[in-house]
Parts: C-alpha cells; sequence; structure tokens
C-alpha cells in the first residue's frame, strides 16, 4: 500500500498536468468560437423572462470596410407572438461589442430599416451584453473550467466544455457554430437544436434607411 505521502504527491501531480491541459482545452474552445464562416448558423430553443420561442445565429454576409472584412450576424426568430430579424455589421466575436459597425432590423409586418452608422454604435454594447454568442464570446477566456460533458439537447448529444462564470454557465463544442451547445444565465437558457453552414438572410428585401439622431450640440 502507498504511504500517504507518496498518495498526496501522485495526486499533487496529476493537479498540475490537469490545470494547464483544462486551461489549454478551455482556450481552444473559446478560440472557435471567434472562427466565422459565411454560411454558418445554429438554431435554439430559448427561455427567458419574457417567455420562450426558437432562435437562429447565423452569419449571412460580409462587407468591406477599407482594408477590413466585416460579417454580417444575424439574429432571428418567433416567439410571444412576435417575430423578426435583427443583423449587427461585426469585425469577429474576438473583438469589443462597441465595434459593431451597422445594424438592420426586420419586425413582423414592418419594412426592414437600415439604422445609421453613429445609431449602431450607441447600440452596440447593450445589443452586445444581451446576445449570447457575443456576450459568451468575450467572457469565455476568463470563465472557470469545470471538466467536459455529455450534454443532452434538442439537437441531440454532444460531447462539450463546460464553463462557469459570475454571470452563468455554458457548455461549449468546437464542432458547433458559435461554440454553444447550451447557455443559461440572467437572460435566459439556450439549447441547440440544429446546426449547419448553409444559411441565407432572413431579411430579402431591400432595407429603408432609417432617419439619422439629433445628436447634442457641443
Amino acid at each position: 500500500m502507498p504511504s500517504p505521502c507518496r498518495a498526496l504527491g501522485a495526486a499533487t501531480l496529476l493537479v498540475s498536468l490537469v490545470a494547464p491541459l483544462a486551461a489549454q482545452e478551455a482556450a481552444e474552445v473559446c478560440k472557435s468560437i471567434a472562427h466565422i464562416t459565411v454560411g454558418q448558423w445554429a438554431s435554439y430553443d430559448a427561455t427567458g423572462s419574457k417567455g420562450g420561442g426558437k432562435v437562429r445565429f447565423a452569419i449571412v454576409g460580409t462587407e468591406r470596410r477599407g482594408d477590413t472584412t466585416l460579417y454580417w450576424f444575424e439574429i432571428s426568430g418567433a416567439g410571444t407572438g412576435q417575430s423578426g430579424a435583427m443583423q449587427i455589421l461585426i469585425p469577429g466575436f474576438d473583438t469589443d461589442v462597441s465595434g459593431i459597425r451597422g445594424m438592420i432590423v426586420k419586425t413582423q409586418g414592418q419594412p426592414a430599416m437600415r439604422m445609421p452608422e453613429q445609431m449602431a454604435a450607441m447600440m452596440g454594447q447593450q445589443t452586445g451584453q444581451s446576445t449570447p454568442v457575443l456576450d459568451i464570446g468575450r467572457r469565455c477566456g476568463h470563465a472557470k473550467v469545470v471538466g467536459w460533458e455529455t450534454v443532452k439537447t434538442p439537437g441531440g448529444e454532444t460531447r462539450a466544455l463546460h464553463l462557469q462564470d459570475a454571470d452563468g454557465e455554458a457548455w461549449l463544442a468546437r464542432d458547433v457554430p458559435f461554440g454553444i451547445v447550451k447557455a443559461s444565465g440572467k437572460n435566459g437558457e439556450l439549447l441547440l437544436t440544429g446546426k449547419g453552414t448553409d444559411a441565407k438572410s432572413s431579411i430579402t428585401e431591400k432595407p429603408l434607411d432609417m432617419p439619422g439622431m439629433m445628436l447634442p450640440k457641443p
């Protein structure tokens, strides 16, 4: 029988080896969230304080600004008697959400409207905090690693890395667009229902330009 000191030493060594490995795995999973391909999509059952519904996240196009390629990230869904879509123009998921460069909104029964860039930028912080993909992408690298788990969702069983922080928890997988298999927090819960690489824009009409805001004089 091994001595208590030897057993304690072995356990300490195991912890010292597992901790860096877990951190490395988390970094790889977090990096996969930032990977963007036009056409990628993931759909979810969503529940929250305002009820439940269906939501889909997708990359539906690109736009060049100088030497930078920006991506149209679409959030579409239906629930609580209303449906619609919002598209935001972002440089990626690993940057500050205040970097939103454009926004198009389409609600049921109303024409699609493209917001002025200043308005889109002002709304960027709020949008990022309430959009799970952007919010989790921002928090991922600082979260506590719980470990790998098999998660059952309407989309099937997926092996995912369980992460936690003060604002909630998420189960992430590299082979799921945007990474999220399951997530829960102050804004509700998401459960994966499907995924793919053939997303098209839900907004088929040409957006109207929303009138600019009246900015206060200096």
